[in-house]
């Protein structure tokens, strides 16, 4: 069993070095075997995905790890259109873990790149992008992973980045055959959704705090956001977005955490420019001091939401390999944990 730990990583890696000293560098193209797949969700929608396997397991089998991406447009690989670089840090770990010896599924969220697309209609819509239609798709992911010959069923996971994590910790309960064994949660908020996107603006733009207290506030209440809002908002809360942000809201994440019998890391970015060290995790370390499953936390010093090392206090910290001391505790700690 891994023990409850808390690691508070110093230091910060210098520019280019994790380049010249990374062991993997490269083995995304030499070392692994990729396929690509599309599996149904439980209301018939398509999703694709990428499963990246070490090539040795034509031979034997490996663990195995589903990779949910975080908020918005973010694809399989952990890109996102509404930003003007490439992240690719769901890829990045897809590479890592290969290296390690374990195999991984990313797929598109529904709606978005190769996965089935949104419908036409506003009810339609609202169907389709509800909080428990995401929730369902991770558990159609880990289904579709342990169905290939190379996982080794008794050892996977469940990774989530940012909003993944929220997504993963609501869908581990509900899976009931292969159960997984131990979830990571990457820059995940531990504070229910409504209350970090109140800190979020309070931070970046105070002035629309009271008109996002009313609208959320309306979702709470009638599933809906209220017709009329102000151009500044409507980018915020599109009509069909009411049923994902009101199961999103209701969701708590920390009492999910304390009560999973799960092993769990926690990992985050000292320099998370959106889920804030310490206030916004604080939460889900104190959930992992509660429970009898093992546990452990990084927060690396220098280190952006997107996982990658900073250069300073403007470096949003988008682009780039992962930081190292990242990289090697999740693979370390997977390869304890799993077995690899």
């Amino acid at each position: 069993m891994i023990g409850r730990r808390i690691v508070l990583a110093a230091g910060l890696a210098l520019p280019g070095a994790a380049e010249a000293q990374s062991p993997w560098k490269g083995y995304y193209a030499r070392g692994t075997r990729q396929r690509e797949v599309r599996f149904a969700a439980d209301d018939g929608t398509m999703l694709a995905g990428t499963l990246l396997l070490p090539a040795w397991s034509e031979l034997q089998r490996v663990p195995g790890l589903v990779l949910v991406a975080g908020s918005g447009p973010t694809d399989r690989n952990g890109n996102n259109p509404l930003v003007p670089a490439r992240i690719d840090t769901l890829r990045l770990i897809a590479a890592r873990l290969a290296e390690a010896g374990i195999g991984t599924l990313r797929y598109d969220k529904r709606g978005i790149g190769a996965s089935t697309q949104m419908p036409a209609g506003s009810a339609e819509q609202e169907r389709f992008c509800a909080w428990d239609r995401f929730v369902d798709d991770v558990r159609a992911a880990h289904t579709e992973l342990v169905r290939h010959d190379e996982i080794k069923r008794y050892a996977t996971g469940l990774l989530g980045h940012s909003e993944g994590g929220l997504l993963v910790l609501a869908a581990a309960p509900t899976i009931s055959e292969s159960k997984p064994h131990s979830l990571v949660l990457a820059a995940t908020p531990g504070r229910p959704y409504g209350e970090i996107l109140r800190r979020q603006l309070r931070r970046g733009a105070p002035n629309l705090v009271d008109g996002v207290e009313r609208v959320l506030g309306a979702i709470r209440t009638n599933g809906r956001p209220p017709s009329g809002l102000p151009a500044e908002l409507q980018p915020l809360f599109p009509a069909y977005i009411g049923p994902f942000l009101q199961g999103a809201m209701a969701f708590d994440p920390a009492p999910v955490l304390a009560a999973s019998p799960l092993s769990c890391l926690l990992l985050h970015g000292g320099a998370d420019q959106q889920i804030v060290p310490m206030d916004d995790i604080q939460p889900l370390i104190d959930a992992l001091g509660t429970r009898s499953a093992g546990g452990e936390a990084l927060v690396a010093a220098g280190v952006s939401h997107n996982l990658k090392t900073v250069t300073g206090p403007g470096d949003p910290g988008f682009t780039g390999p992962l930081a190292p001391p990242v990289a090697d505790k999740l693979a370390a700690w997977l390869r304890a944990v799993l077995g690899a």
